[in-house]
């Protein structure tokens, strides 16, 4: 008699084990007392982009990028608060958020997650889209998550930001790991002579970003800028949809791609010469 073999879940069975390894840090942290939050720890990145298609009015109109919090992780509440105030420091006119909220476990992080980031100030809007993270975890709760913090989540979508008469479009795929994204659809609802912001979790979608002519930057993360950089090399760590811009900025045809190093760590909290960071980008109207 032949007995089929049954089929396993690997990619539910590789995150119940890095969740047990979140448990085992975490557990870790707590004892070593390494919960706390230090300021010094995060650097602040200035990026400046200039381009004549930025209109006048949003000449000197600031930015602040964030990405890869992965709560739960290194990352706790008690720090998220604080990467919170240095966020709201800088005294951005919009909030970007590029994706990875959660890790591998979801238990009380979410509502932490929402009441931190409600905290976010910025004088316009705060705009978010999804990482691989948040799917695996549960997306709809970290929609809602976002949705109840105030912030614009993208999927696949187009948000206008207005000063007078003038727009500057935030476009936001949605997991490109996962294949959720969908830029036939962003296509569709860009005004083809208005300048554009992509928000893409994944930074090799740049080379997808770059064919359309309304985009100038393009903002990213989900590499942690490899974690582990060396001097005249950069990182040596790339993996999936983060093989060709790992880390910072990068020129594409018109399109500035830019990949941060992020906030948060996965798995193991190791990081060699990248340090967590925060992105502050100011246009410039040539």
């Amino acid at each position: 008699m032949k007995f089929n073999k049954p089929k396993i879940n690997t990619q539910k069975t590789t995150i119940q084990a890095k969740s047990k390894i979140q448990t085992a840090m975490n557990t870790t942290r707590n004892k070593l007392n390494m919960g706390t939050f230090n300021p010094d720890a995060f650097t602040i990145e200035h990026l400046t982009i200039k381009d004549r298609r930025i209109p006048k009015k949003f000449n000197n109109y600031t930015l602040v990028h964030l990405t890869d919090i992965h709560l739960g992780q290194w990352i706790n509440k008690t720090k998220l608060d604080g990467i919170v105030q240095l966020t709201n420091n800088q005294n951005p006119d919009t909030i970007l958020l590029t994706g990875d909220y959660l890790s591998y476990q979801t238990k009380n992080y979410l509502k932490e997650l929402e009441t931190s980031l409600k905290k976010l100030n910025p004088k316009d809007k705060t705009i978010s889209v999804l990482g691989n993270h948040d799917h695996w975890m549960d997306a709809k709760k970290v929609k809602e998550a976002l949705n109840n913090a105030n912030i614009i989540n993208l999927e696949n979508d187009v948000y206008p930001l207005q000063k007078q008469n003038k727009t500057l479009q935030i476009a936001g795929v949605d997991s490109i790991t996962l294949h959720k994204d969908d830029i036939e659809k962003v296509k569709e609802k860009l005004e083809k002579n208005t300048p554009a912001i992509m928000l893409a979790h994944e930074p090799d979608f740049a080379d997808t970003t770059s064919k359309l002519p309304q985009f100038i930057l393009q903002l990213s993360g989900h590499s942690h800028g490899g974690q582990i950089t060396l001097p005249h090399i950069g990182t040596p760590i790339r993996g999936k949809n983060f093989i060709k811009y790992p880390i910072g900025k990068y020129q594409i045809e018109n399109l500035t791609q830019y990949t941060s190093r992020g906030v948060g760590t996965n798995a193991f909290w190791i990081r060699i010469n990248c340090t967590p960071e925060i992105t502050k980008i100011t246009l410039k109207s040539r």
